[in-house]
């Protein structure tokens, strides 16, 4: 079975500064585009075939992040990363690069004792390293400049205490004179200015929460009014780990609600949608066959509302790997494959929705 063609389709950037990347092929108008992660241990296995089997739409998991590439001022590593452009290379992929100025930052920017100027310096030598080798590479087609801004009550992301925590620690390094981070201004200006032929991705996560994607639409247009190009939002849709379960289960209507209105928000806006990072979140393994079903009743519902949209603007899924992803303390994260790699119930939506 496969599941998808990747066709051209014309897209055009907001911004009359940016560079035209209209020539970029990416899907055809009506084109649904889904995708999957996968793992860098997860290349030659029998994920590999799985994923090669049905999807033409790559995120490479964290291979792209500065956790990994630029983990310490003068310390660079791009052996994973470059394996995956070679892996999409010859299976003629398309990819968008998970390589944000994010929460996915390294120790070394988590530690206590880092100045702003020094968080600075090292944000701004990857994001420039990262647009520049990555540009002209064909397989590559988005990036996500930046990723989890945002709380769910709408405050900014920041720094914690230590550095084993989930936190952001490029908060630090100040906010402009209308309260808008630095670090996502300079980090869009970087890759407005060397990632002319991708299209930019501004990611973030949680749920439908109002106040959220209201600071988010406000930070975008804000982006933009600075000259500096966005072309597409991601929503990273774990659901019931962000996108709570109050939402996504017991309210789901009104969620779906919600992600429409976004959808059609970011197409009047000339910008494309992404669920970037879908899953689903079961907390107990003692109700997983009913949690499953569950599953597959979301997933359906939000496949109808993203298909609905194809002929407004670019919509895509990419699904958070293809099996089961286990977290200690907060449990297992289901896809569409079991342990044992048999397709699960969700499975079935995805195949059937695209045929």
């Amino acid at each position: 079975m496969r599941i998808l063609k990747v066709i051209a389709f014309v897209v055009i950037t907001s911004c009359s500064s940016s560079k035209d990347i209209t020539n970029k092929p990416i899907i055809k108008d009506g084109e649904f585009l889904v995708g999957a992660t996968l793992n860098y241990h997860e290349l030659d296995t029998k994920k590999e075939e799985l994923y090669l089997k049905d999807f033409k739409y790559l995120t490479p998991a964290n291979a792209a992040k500065q956790s990994a590439i630029h983990p310490k001022p003068n310390v660079w590593n791009w052996d994973k990363i470059n394996d995956f452009i070679d892996f999409a290379n010859k299976n003629n992929l398309v990819v968008r690069l998970h390589g944000p100025i994010s929460p996915q930052a390294s120790r070394w920017a988590k530690a206590d004792q880092r100045t702003p100027k020094e968080l600075e310096t090292n944000m701004t030598e990857f994001a420039t390293a990262f647009a520049k080798r990555f540009n002209n590479e064909p397989s590559v087609k988005w990036m996500d400049v930046v990723n989890e801004t945002i709380l769910y009550n709408g405050d900014w992301f920041g720094p914690k205490s230590g550095t084993d925590k989930w936190e952001n620690p490029w908060l630090q390094i100040g906010l402009d004179e209308n309260g808008y981070p630095l670090y996502i201004l300079k980090a869009f200006e970087i890759a407005t200015k060397y990632a002319t032929n991708l299209k930019l991705v501004y990611n973030q996560n949680a749920g439908m929460d109002d106040v959220l994607w209201d600071k988010l639409k406000k930070t975008i247009l804000y982006l933009r009014s600075k000259g500096y190009r966005v072309d597409g939002i991601g929503w990273q849709g774990h659901l019931l780990l962000g996108a709570k379960r109050k939402d996504f289960v017991d309210n789901i209507d009104e969620s779906m609600e919600k992600l429409s209105a976004l959808i059609d928000w970011a197409h009047q806006n000339n910008l494309e949608f992404h669920v970037t990072e879908l899953d689903y979140l079961v907390k107990d393994g003692s109700k997983l066959e009913s949690e499953r079903q569950i599953q597959k009743e979301v997933y359906q519902k939000i496949v109808h509302v993203l298909k609905s949209k194809v002929n407004n603007g670019v919509v895509t899924l990419n699904l958070w790997d293809l099996g089961v992803r286990f977290k200690k303390g907060t449990g297992e994260f289901q896809s569409i494959y079991d342990k044992d790699l048999n397709p699960t119930p969700a499975h079935e939506v995805i195949s059937n929705a695209l045929k």
